[in-house]
């Protein structure tokens, strides 16, 4: 089975500073794919270098066969590639529901030329996204608070705010940067549903995570990392018990 993303020999330092050495990695459509390692591994640089945050020295990324590297991260979100971040990102004085409307890879009123002369082409492009929204809210537990701001709801329901948000993208590929941080309860296991059902609807996901025990329950394969290379890639229980490795990650 072809990779829905491929990057191949990923390169990045900062002065002196190494976040990715030579990185090859495949993401397949229907399958998660667990990064782990220390702080400092490169775990999210990854992520910013894939999504166009940051620009790499050397290297190639590929969506569904098509070359990233001249691409704006707005560009690569256009083309179904999607993210959540550590910090979440959101709008905090918009309501659940706003939130989610603003995910949508494309929308017509960009164009000043639709807003003006296809105004109903709007208003139906709107229409299709709020049912989107609708669904997603249901499918994520988020619809008794669909219009609640998101300043007032809790940190984790706040995580899955943003799990669902980019679920409208209806992305190729998802890249979740560290879902499950401050998160327990009910949402630990609305999160771990709604990352499962997205993978089942046949996208690419990749995890950043330290709860190693939602890596090993949710993904397919891991990859270990370490000082902007890749180390091992394997189940997750191989990697977590392989002792070299456990060294690596906690220390002596």
């Amino acid at each position: 089975m072809s990779a829905t993303l491929e990057i191949r020999g990923l390169c990045k330092s900062f002065g002196g500073i190494v976040v990715a050495d030579s990185i090859d990695l495949d993401l397949t459509a229907g399958r998660v794919l667990g990064l782990i390692g220390p702080n400092g591994a490169g775990k999210t640089s990854l992520f910013n270098l894939v999504c166009g945050v940051v620009k790499p020295d050397a290297g190639s990324i590929a969506l569904d066969g098509q070359s990233l590297e001249a691409l704006p991260t707005f560009e690569r979100a256009r083309m179904g590639l999607a993210r959540t971040w550590q910090n979440l990102r959101l709008f905090p004085s918009l309501s659940v529901m706003d939130n989610l409307m603003l995910g949508p890879r494309a929308y017509s009123a960009d164009s000043l030329v639709d807003v003006f002369f296809r105004p109903s082409q709007i208003r139906a492009h709107e229409a299709e996204a709020r049912d989107r929204a609708l669904d997603i809210l249901e499918r994520t537990g988020l619809s008794p608070i669909a219009r609640s701001r998101v300043q007032d709801i809790s940190f984790g329901q706040q995580k899955l705010v943003g799990v669902a948000r980019a679920m409208m993208n209806d992305a190729r590929c998802l890249m979740l940067d560290e879902p499950m941080a401050g998160v327990e309860g009910q949402t630990y296991a609305l999160i771990q549903k709604a990352v499962r059902d997205i993978a089942a609807s046949g996208v690419a996901i990749c995890v950043v995570e330290h709860n190693v025990a939602f890596i090993r329950d949710l993904c397919d394969e891991g990859v270990f990392m370490f000082a902007g290379k890749v180390l091992a890639r394997g189940s997750v229980e191989q990697l977590i018990n392989d002792p070299h490795l456990t060294e690596l990650y906690f220390g002596t």
